[in-house]
C-alpha cells in the first residue's frame, strides 16, 4: 500500500520512525523466514557473539534494551537452545550468558538475511545518503539516551 507522503511542517518525527520501524520489522519477519527469530534476538545474538565476557549486563549496555526486556529475551533463546545462561562465580546475582552451537549455527544462517534486509531498507536512500542517515539514527539515540543536545 503506497502512503502519501507527508508535509514535512505538519508531520511527527515520532510517528514517521514508529512507521518506519513497523516496515523494517515486517520485512525483517518475511525475510528472516522458519527461524522466527525478533530483530531484538538477533541483536542480541550478534551482540554476544561479539563480546569476550558477556553477561546480561554486557548486553544491556552493548544493545540499549532495557534489563528486563533483556532477561525476556535471554529467557525465550535459552528455551529456544540457543544460549546458555549461568550465575557467575564472582557475583551470583549476575549471569552469564553464551552461544550455543545451534545459536551460532541459527546466526550464521540469519545473518545474511539480516544483512540482505538491511540493504533494502537502505536501498531507499541513495547510496551517498546511507551511511548519514545510520549516523543521524545513532545521533539521536545517543543523543535521546544520554540526555545531551546536539
Amino acid at each position: 500500500m503506497k502512503v502519501e507522503s507527508p508535509d514535512i511542517k505538519t508531520v511527527s518525527a515520532i510517528h514517521l520512525l514508529h512507521r518506519a520501524g513497523q516496515c523494517a520489522d515486517e520485512l525483517f519477519a518475511t525475510n528472516i523466514g522458519s527461524s522466527d527469530l525478533t530483530p531484538r534476538q538477533f541483536a542480541v545474538l550478534r551482540a554476544l557473539d561479539s563480546v569476550e565476557d558477556p553477561s546480561q549486563a554486557v548486553l544491556v549496555e552493548k544493545t540499549g534494551i532495557d534489563r528486563s526486556t533483556m532477561a525476556d529475551i535471554i529467557r525465550r533463546l535459552v528455551s529456544r537452545s540457543l544460549v546458555n545462561r549461568r550465575r557467575t562465580r564472582r557475583d551470583a546475582r549476575m549471569y552469564a550468558v553464551r552461544l550455543t552451537d545451534k545459536g551460532r549455527a541459527v546466526l550464521g544462517t540469519t545473518d545474511p538475511v539480516v544483512r540482505m534486509t538491511d540493504e533494502r531498507i537502505l536501498s531507499a536512500l541513495p547510496q551517498v545518503q546511507r551511511e548519514q542517515f545510520l549516523k543521524s539514527l545513532t545521533r539521536i539515540i545517543d543523543s535521546l539516551t544520554t540526555g545531551e543536545k546536539s
